[in-house]
């Protein structure tokens, strides 16, 4: 499996949010690796769209931002699979799937040029899609404030 760097902390998380996806969000603290370094959601009323969305970043920049393009995920999609609730902090586990973005390119045009084609094999196509998708599980911190 592949191995991803976690976002080191110290730049400011709002900053970092602001450069890399043009869009302003009431969060401070870290990245959420752990209970210390939550990611601190301020006054929100949909607090759980902010920590989907807020979760959604953080892989993103960890499997395509950072990574040089050969090694670059894309197609990235993010399910939570359970939530706790220790000492008003939300500690949420999401499952990510993900496929590197060559590989994805080229079977969004295998479809695209074949599925109108009788001897297009559907079954088979979306057979390898799967075998070429990565699924990891991670743990995000919250604090809402």
């Amino acid at each position: 499996m592949s191995q991803f760097i976690e976002i080191q902390p110290g730049d400011d998380i709002k900053e970092v949010i602001k450069a890399a996806f043009d869009t302003d969000i009431k969060v401070k603290g870290e990245w959420g690796y752990t209970k210390e370094l939550a990611t601190a959601i301020q006054g929100s009323d949909q607090v759980t769209q902010v920590e989907h969305t807020l979760a959604m970043m953080r892989a993103y920049i960890e499997m395509n931002m950072t990574l040089q393009k050969e090694d670059r995920y894309g197609s990235i999609n993010l399910n939570e699979t359970s939530r706790e609730e220790q000492d008003g902090f939300h500690k949420v586990r999401y499952e990510i799937s993900a496929m590197k973005e060559d590989e994805y390119a080229g079977f969004i045009k295998e479809y695209k040029e074949g599925h109108s084609k009788p001897e297009f094999d559907i079954s088979d196509h979306f057979k390898r899609r799967k075998e070429s998708t990565l699924i990891r599980e991670v743990i995000h911190w919250f604090k809402v404030l």
